[in-house]
């Protein structure tokens, strides 16, 4: 058994689409959504992942706005920029790309933002509402994990759901909305013991642990879905998940690749969110 390919590609592309038309209905109503990204230094991983995210913005028919910062603005002067963004009617989504430098506390920068502005989901208010089960934006790839797990008609009800992964951004909040559409959730991490017993019950693996090829086909239960969402390079300089692709598809019922996977849902859901932003900024203001 070779397990089917989930295509982010073409699963972003789909949503893309919705999006565009969504974009369209809010500009006949004399609203154009906005997002601004604010990078700061020169990292290129960074530098790439804003060039994506602007080109992906513009395609949708958004308006696109990057602030460039050096590396050695102060924590005071970025504090300043998010808040003229708060302010400003023709933004509905702030992000800000991270990491940050060592000196800016990225804690404070995320509570700066505006919640009905935070459209990478990571505001403690948003993440609060997350939780609870309430209207708001979600973490990007956790939501846009969510969507290929829908789009794919996989049922999540009553399943098993194992996250290898305990971050803010993807494992915690993945483990909540796995939750809220009624699976069983086990968190694994770096101190789980005996981690296959676990990934092994799993009938949907998500794995997002940072670490190249980590976990292979012998963690794998017979027919489950594995969802990978590490970005690593092999030995080879390859890119590659944190899962062994070419053991565990033997295995799997489906899985995604590494790159065309999760990658392009992150900046799509993101996407999504700030047209949620600009269609509830848009109803107030008619």
């Amino acid at each position: 058994m070779t397990g089917s390919l989930i295509d982010g590609v073409a699963i972003g592309k789909e949503i893309r689409e919705e999006i565009k038309e969504g974009v369209t209905a809010l500009k006949e109503k004399g609203c154009q959504p906005g997002l601004a990204v604010i990078l700061v230094g020169d990292n290129q991983a960074s530098r790439t992942y804003v060039k994506n995210k602007q080109k992906s913005t513009l395609e949708v028919g958004m308006k696109s706005e990057l602030i460039e910062l050096p590396a050695t603005v102060t924590e005071e002067e970025l504090l300043a920029c998010v808040a003229k963004l708060n302010n400003d009617e023709s933004i509905n989504g702030i992000l800000v790309q991270l990491p940050l430098p060592n000196h800016i506390d990225e804690n404070l920068v995320i509570r700066a933002i505006a919640p009905a502005k935070d459209v990478d989901g990571f505001h403690p208010e948003n993440v609060g509402k997350m939780i609870i089960g309430q209207q708001t934006f979600l973490s990007c790839t956790p939501y846009g994990i969510i969507e290929l797990l829908e789009r794919t008609g996989t049922e999540m009800s009553g399943k098993h759901a194992v996250i290898v992964g305990r971050s803010n951004i993807v494992g915690k909040p993945m483990g909540q909305l796995l939750l809220q559409r009624d699976a069983t959730v086990t968190y694994c991490h770096s101190k789980t013991k005996d981690l296959a017993t676990f990934t092994k019950q799993a009938d949907i693996l998500i794995v997002a642990i940072g670490r190249a090829k980590f976990i292979t086909g012998e963690h794998v239960k017979a027919g489950a879905v594995v969802i990978d969402v590490g970005m690593n390079r092999d030995e080879n300089g390859k890119l590659c998940g944190d899962v062994d692709f070419a053991t565990a598809k033997e295995v799997a019922s489906a899985i995604t690749p590494v790159p065309g996977g999760v990658g392009p849902m992150t900046i799509t859901m993101l996407l999504k969110n700030t047209l949620q932003s600009a269609e509830q900024a848009c109803s107030q203001s008619l």
